[in-house]
């Protein structure tokens, strides 16, 4: 009567199966490049599609009549979601699992490889050295296995790492380069760790603020799900200032924003002057100069305290930008006058009801419209801000900076070398070969170079010529 065997457990069971069908297939090369050619085509298409636009936008610039390439319309562009390529689910399942194809190479090929070339041993028959592409045989005179000490040595002045057992030596240089493979995929991998943290907890936000305003960021129009925390709620950001230098022939040269951080009491954090290339940085938030607009015109009607009047943006059809506002003279507002600005540099023009220019103010000059005296005090600018968080930004740099270092690293060749002294019909020979995994040609010379300064004759027997380097005898 024989007796079952136990049952195996299941979730062994299961972690044989994966090992045996699952993992091969997510570790191999073709599928990560396949992997890496998609997430790379997605974020091209994430680069030249417009993201985080309104549905105006699309419907406009991707019309479905005719349609991009006969086929992308506003509804194929919004049902896959291109207008936000990053953060869908998709190109979160895309990072993710050639992540975990890189992560399946590095444990089924990378570190297998790399304890191989850790382990080492001596070679302590003269035929092992007969399957190594490179090798020579020395015949050594009194010498005798003293060579192996010398042949030590040149290797310890090649920088290599020499292990010696009487007449048996083996050395190394150049295990970097098996190590390099491995920090590329983990450099990788924080890379990919680093783009998704910062997907799910980041966001963008545009505000245009004139000066001497204080607001909090609130127009944001893309963020990922985890972003909350993120957003800043217990400080806000006052806008002292904006101005633009201009050039001489009336071209920007550069605008720039005078801002302060302050805390929920009014209280300043930080200040700084921002302009393009130059950003704000506090609390992980990021303030970009972006843009530009007039944002009021401040006027005095006769003596009256200075009024302040928003200006807006006007629709010029593609030429140029205007901004306008309406500065009534009588109290009913049933007669006022337009003031239209172009810049900063203090000019308005004011028109009549019936569209007529009436009158050019420069910034201190007055003029009488309508009965009323009118003094242009000052054109107010305004700032537009481009707000960013992205908490993966240290994670990507990081990662870009060890897949540098480790690319580097991964080119440097491993090289090994084996010796042996044996006595042969009671003469000391002397056995060297070596092989590396790249730069053949330059490990080949300099290893003739190293047994030229060896003592001794070349041996070459004939039924080992194919498989012998022959070097010249010292």
């Amino acid at each position: 009567m024989t007796q079952d065997a136990p049952a195996m457990n299941p979730m062994l069971q299961a972690g044989r199966w994966l090992r045996r069908n699952v993992l091969p297939v997510i570790a191999n090369l073709k599928l990560a490049i396949v992997l890496l050619l998609l997430i790379a085509l997605f974020s091209i298409s994430g680069t030249v599609i417009e993201q985080g636009q309104g549905l105006a936008f699309y419907q406009e610039n991707y019309p479905e009549d005719p349609a991009l390439f006969g086929f992308l319309s506003w509804k194929v562009l919004l049902t896959l979601g291109l207008d936000h390529v990053y953060r869908t689910s998709w190109f979160y399942a895309l990072l993710i699992l050639f992540g975990s194809s890189l992560t399946a190479c590095t444990f089924t090929h990378q570190l297998p490889a790399l304890k191989v070339a850790r382990r080492w041993k001596y070679y302590e028959r003269p035929r092992q050295f007969q399957k190594l592409a490179l090798s020579t045989q020395l015949t050594l005179g009194d010498e005798g296995k003293s060579g192996v000490t010398q042949f030590a040595e040149l290797l310890k002045q090649r920088r290599y790492q020499v292990f010696q057992e009487g007449d048996r030596l083996y050395a190394r240089r150049g295990l970097a380069g098996r190590i390099g493979p491995i920090i590329v995929h983990a450099s990788m991998l924080i890379i990919l760790g680093g783009a998704i943290w910062g997907s799910l907890t980041g966001f963008f936000a545009q505000e245009m603020v004139t000066g001497g305003e204080t607001f909090r960021v609130q127009n944001i129009f893309d963020a990922g799900p985890l972003s909350g925390p993120q957003v800043p709620k217990d400080w806000g950001v006052k806008v002292n200032r904006f101005w633009i230098d201009y050039t001489p022939n009336g071209t920007i040269d550069q605008f720039y924003s005078d801002l302060s951080v302050v805390n929920a009491q009014g209280e300043e954090l930080d200040r700084q002057t921002i302009h393009v290339n130059k950003p704000l940085r506090h609390k992980g938030v990021t303030f970009y100069q972006a843009d530009w607009g007039l944002g009021a015109a401040q006027v005095k009607l006769n003596n009256s305290p200075v009024l302040q009047l928003p200006m807006q943006a006007l629709d010029t059809g593609g030429r140029g930008k205007l901004w306008g506002t309406f500065l009534p003279t009588k109290p009913d507002m049933s007669e006022g006058v337009s003031l239209i600005a172009k810049d900063l540099q203090g000019t308005v023009l004011l028109y009549d009801s019936d569209g007529q220019l009436i009158q050019s103010l420069r910034s201190g000059m007055a003029t009488e419209v309508n009965g009323v005296k009118v003094t242009l005090v000052d054109i107010i600018g305004s700032t537009g801000l481009q707000i960013k968080a992205d908490p993966g930004i240290p994670w990507v740099y990081l990662g870009f900076g060890l897949l540098m270092v480790s690319t580097l690293m991964s080119y440097v060749s491993h090289s090994q070398v084996w010796a042996l002294a044996v006595t042969e019909e009671g003469q000391p020979s002397f056995y060297i070969g070596g092989r590396t995994n790249r730069a053949q040609v330059t490990f080949e010379r300099e290893l003739v170079g190293l047994v030229e300064q060896l003592p001794g004759e070349v041996r070459i027997p004939e039924a080992d010529v194919s498989d012998t380097l022959a070097i010249p005898s010292s």
